[in-house]
């Protein structure tokens, strides 16, 4: 989850019964290193350096011994707009069906970067969550998700920091930096006035839409969406 114009697309977390509402503040700079840490381990588990795309499924069920399952959120958790949730007893994970990316191609960004987010929950946030004995409520018997994430909702700490998680899991400083030097020969930032500009409508951000087409094919080549990968690149001076 997020909220506002950000990396993808706007969720927030729904507080309810039990539910994570608050956290303490976190720099991003200790978001990095946990996200950054957690690539290191699982590259050691493997014995090879990540590469792109960054393993997302695999380091959540492989290395860090969770579960996920694409289901119907809206249908389970009794709200629309749900794109992700996690319960931190069942060390369990679910994305929408409409994030699945066999079923939706055109959602493999944000699927994986709901992916992510979920990660960034269990990794910064499972030790504040206190299951509250007297919570009755209980969804298809496997009770109630610590955290809830939704789209177009406004952004509250505990969402910010697993959306901050996700983009530094998916595209790591090194791995970006090497992939761009690749992909244009240097390291060299691009400077917006050298694109050409694309047109817009319905009150989209014409500088962010230049910037969105020029970062697609390292969107591609990382699997994150377009957006994503431009915020990722400014936060990197790219």
């Amino acid at each position: 989850g997020s909220s506002g114009p950000d990396a993808e697309g706007g969720r927030s977390g729904v507080r309810g019964r039990g539910a994570i509402t608050d956290v303490p503040f976190l720099p991003e700079v200790r978001i990095e290193r946990d996200a950054d840490g957690l690539v290191a381990e699982y590259a050691q588990r493997c014995g090879s350096p990540v590469v792109t795309p960054v393993p997302a499924e695999d380091i959540l069920e492989l290395h860090l011994g969770l579960t996920f399952a694409i289901e119907d959120l809206a249908a389970l958790v009794g709200t629309d707009g749900v794109l992700g949730a996690i319960w931190f007893n069942e060390k369990l994970g679910r994305i929408d069906t409409r994030l699945d990316p066999s079923e939706n191609p055109t959602r493999l960004g944000r699927y994986r970067f709901t992916l992510a987010h979920e990660i960034g929950h269990w990794r910064l946030h499972r030790s504040y969550y206190r299951e509250d004995p007297t919570q009755a409520a209980l969804f298809d018997g496997r009770g109630q998700p610590a955290v809830v994430c939704r789209a177009g909702e406004k952004k509250i700490p505990v969402e910010w920091q697993a959306d901050t998680f996700a983009s530094y899991l998916l595209m790591p400083k090194a791995i970006v930096f090497a992939a761009w030097k690749d992909w244009r020969g240097n390291l060299d930032p691009v400077v917006l006035a050298d694109l050409p500009p694309v047109p817009v409508a319905d009150g989209r951000d014409a500088a962010n839409a230049t910037l969105d087409r020029f970062s697609k094919p390292l969107a591609e080549r990382f699997e994150v969406s377009a957006e994503a990968m431009r915020i990722r690149l400014e936060k990197l001076g790219l």
